[in-house]
């Protein structure tokens, strides 16, 4: 059939249209080998995230409880720490974590033998990553911490954290304080500072930090010089350094290199509380249990009593153990020093152990190891000369 002009006219104008309908919806996609090469770019400059392990070895913060309500009827070192990093809301955002799981257990079951094995194995994980977060229970914490603190051979920041109710109940601090614990570790602020322990959105030196309360999760407190800093948000905030964060780089690290003695070789230091008429029994025991070294949590200042103080001349002069005189009233500085004897400066009974102890286990020579008291165990700030 033959059209006329003004149809084919209007056939040609309605093909028109729909080409270029057609052509409108098509999207034009860029030259294939310049897009991937913009996605390279684009990759390479996204800021890479600092790696961060997290040591596990169990206690509360990895408890399962009874149920959703039981805060303090729970099984302590249950959950495994792969799980419960997997768990946490936006870590991706601060840091690239990883897990080791050393152990699953309360912190008091650990002997000094595997304390020594955990300092070595976070010195191995800080050869690879940024940071490290230790989680351990409460109940020696703070131990723990000063021996980490104490022989730790690098200066990347170490953070312990833990939790005063188990990862399943409503309201726990567990998941908060191994968030913000790896958040800490991942800023780099704590550099140079030795261990720091992290509760409660609060820094403390783990020289300094103890326990303070039974079930409180406001629990851990640095007495009179309070804490380095604190957590809020994405602010972290340091406001006082540390002896350890202000010694130079060359004379930072201790001398207690755990690599050069042999872990079960560790000296014997135990601890004697005095009291009102307390007697030389303690004293005597731990001499005979073949204690090396024997730290005094004394009234006062560190006074002890007259038995005690008649078994400690006894042990100096004819075992040579050597003592260290500290006070059991929390805080406060102690001066008591003499033959055998070294002053604690303000290093609580549980910290004072575990530094005669290290001292003990790299050398018998008094002087040396007051040498070590005065400066690695003082906790006064000394300002280099500008």
């Amino acid at each position: 059939m033959k059209l006329s002009t003004s149809t084919a006219l209007k056939t040609t104008f309605a093909a028109s249209l729909a080409f270029t309908a057609l052509f409108s919806t098509i999207t034009v996609l860029p030259n294939s080998h310049a897009y991937a090469a913009e996605a390279i770019v684009s990759a390479e400059s996204a800021p890479k995230l600092p790696k961060v392990q997290v040591i596990a070895t169990g206690g509360t913060i990895a408890g399962k409880s009874v149920d959703e309500t039981s805060f303090q009827n729970y099984r302590a070192g249950t959950l495994l720490m792969e799980d419960m990093v997997k768990s946490l809301p936006n870590k991706d955002q601060i840091a690239d974590v990883s897990s080791f799981q050393f152990g699953n257990a309360g912190s008091s079951s650990y002997t000094m033998q595997q304390l020594s094995s955990l300092s070595l194995k976070v010195d191995q994980a800080l050869e690879t990553q940024d940071g490290v977060v230790v989680t351990t229970g409460t109940d020696t914490m703070e131990e723990i911490a000063y021996f980490l603190d104490l022989t730790v051979r690098s200066a990347k920041p170490v953070v312990v954290t833990g939790s005063m109710r188990p990862w399943t109940v409503i309201g726990s601090d567990a998941q908060a304080n191994l968030y913000n614990a790896i958040k800490l570790a991942a800023s780099g602020k704590t550099k140079y500072y030795g261990t720091v322990v992290m509760l409660n959105d609060e820094i403390h030196a783990a020289r300094d930090v103890t326990k303070t309360n039974a079930t409180r999760v406001d629990t851990f407190q640095t007495p009179m010089t309070g804490m380095l800093g604190y957590i809020d948000e994405q602010n972290i905030r340091m406001y006082r350094a540390n002896a350890r964060a202000l010694m130079s780089a060359d004379k930072w690290a201790t001398p207690f290199d755990l690599r050069t003695i042999k872990s079960s070789s560790m000296a014997k230091v135990e601890i004697a509380y005095s009291y009102q008429e307390a007697g030389a029994g303690a004293i005597n025991g731990f001499v005979e249990d073949g204690a090396k070294g024997i730290v005094t949590a004394g009234t006062g200042t560190g006074g002890v009593s007259k038995a005690i103080g008649e078994a400690r001349a006894k042990a100096i002069k004819e075992k040579g153990v050597i003592f260290v005189s500290t006070t059991r009233t929390g805080s406060g500085s102690n001066y008591s020093s003499g033959d055998g004897m070294i002053a604690g400066d303000s290093l609580n009974a549980a910290h004072a152990r575990i530094l005669l102890q290290l001292s003990l286990s790299f050398s018998k020579d008094f002087k040396t190891i007051q040498g070590w008291f005065d400066t690695y165990g003082s906790g006064q700030v000394n300002i280099p000369t500008k």
